[in-house]
């Protein structure tokens, strides 16, 4: 039986979020930022109008501003988001228990064997986009294909509201004319190496000599040399909360990304999603690990080992502490990633270790009291009503 996977990925999902409780932000250039009242910070998010203008994630504030005088800016809320993100996970899981989270904003569906009961995929991801779309006010893109690789691919030709199929006897047609740059998984330090070597489009790396690509970027080189010619093997693999041994967030920047600055508001949207997961379920974790994927397909994983907590205050400091050690601006990142593992088998049952006692337990105890009402107050009245505002100005609490 031939594979069918979908990959789910919603547009513009953070602004997105915002317009369907805010819908003067509709129709109008406008953008999730951090800290607009200083014009410091990062795009977030950029609406489709605000993209025309140039807009677009990463960005720094004052550029965007200098693009798009009249943008609207609106301060990130992550916990609203989280919530949202919640509703699209779990509209998608009707459609079929075997579905990976990839990021905040998209999945990936294991749709084998589906066709009796939702259609053909074409058929089914229609479905599906017209459900996220009248049901919850947001808008996706859809992928369809026989693996993980093509499926998301395909997810990035039609965008906004777009289905795409793709299989491998379509990428000839559709898949090898592109630029080598618009390859899931190749950044712009890569793409410039591969333009040196004569690969301009996908077709070109599928056509070239495996052995070269891998002498010139090692293991990446195997990946993205199978990648263009159509094939990945990789399951799509369902979570199941009770059985959750990590709880992790990693993004692939649109650029490379040279500034520690802009990392750590990265990292910190990153962790806040952590945090906000963990205490939904109750899992506390000792261990952090931050990823970093350098534009050479280096990947360097680093941890630390931490007292007992799910609060975002303490992620975020330990996953700061590890970038700082390791960050080199001279070496570009295009994917930050940050988890919690090291989860209690009952994490309402605390015992205190070495690392507890060397904490002050009462103040341990306000931060996660502060967190859980933060997590209420925002639930219930929106970001506005309070914040993490050192957090936004200043990249650290």
């Amino acid at each position: 039986m031939q594979k069918i996977i979908f990959l789910v990925d919603m547009n513009a999902f953070f602004i997105s979020c915002e317009m369907t409780r805010n819908s003067t932000l509709v129709k109008t250039p406008a953008a999730v930022a951090g800290d607009p009242k200083k014009r410091s910070g990062i795009i977030l998010a950029a609406n489709y109008e605000a993209r025309a203008y140039g807009v677009k994630t990463t960005m720094i504030l004052h550029e965007a501003l200098k693009l798009c005088p009249n943008l609207i800016l609106v301060p990130p809320d992550h916990h609203f988001y989280g919530r949202k993100s919640e509703e699209v996970m779990a509209l998608l899981s009707n459609y079929t228990p075997c579905l990976e989270q990839n990021s905040i904003d998209e999945a990936w569906l294991d749709m084998t064997g589906c066709e009796g009961l939702f259609g053909a995929p074409l058929t089914a991801a229609t479905r599906i986009m017209n459900e996220i779309k009248d049901k919850l006010g947001l808008w996706c893109s859809i992928g369809i294909a026989e693996n993980k690789f093509l499926a998301k691919m395909a997810a990035e030709m039609k965008k906004p509201l777009g289905i795409t199929e793709l299989w491998k006897a379509d990428i000839g047609l559709k898949l090898w004319p592109l630029p080598v740059q618009a390859m899931y998984g190749i950044g712009a330090k890569t793409a410039e190496k591969l333009n040196r070597m004569g690969i301009k489009t996908i077709g070109d790396l599928a056509k070239s000599d495996r052995n070269c690509i891998i002498q010139a970027f090692g293991k990446g080189g195997n990946e993205i040399y199978h990648h263009a010619r159509g094939m990945d093997d990789s399951p799509v693999l369902a979570r199941v909360v009770d059985d959750m041994k990590s709880i992790g967030r990693s993004t692939t920047l649109p650029e490379d990304l040279s500034d520690i600055a802009q990392a750590k508001l990265v990292l910190m949207a990153l962790a806040d999603d952590i945090g906000m997961t963990a205490r939904r379920h109750q899992k506390k974790g000792r261990t952090v690990h931050v990823t970093l994927k350098y534009a050479d397909f280096r990947v360097v994983t680093k941890q630390t080992t931490i007292p007992a907590t799910y609060t975002t205050r303490e992620i975020f400091q330990a996953g700061c502490r590890l970038l700082e050690q390791h960050w080199n601006h001279l070496h570009p990142v295009r994917l930050i990633g940050i988890s919690l593992s090291g989860f209690h088998e009952d994490s309402s049952a605390n015992q205190l270790s070495f690392f507890d006692k060397m904490e002050n337990p009462s103040k341990k105890n306000k931060t996660e009291q502060i967190e859980k009402a933060m997590d209420i107050i925002r639930n219930k009245h929106g970001p506005e009503t309070i914040t993490f505002a050192a957090l936004v100005r200043k990249g650290k609490p």
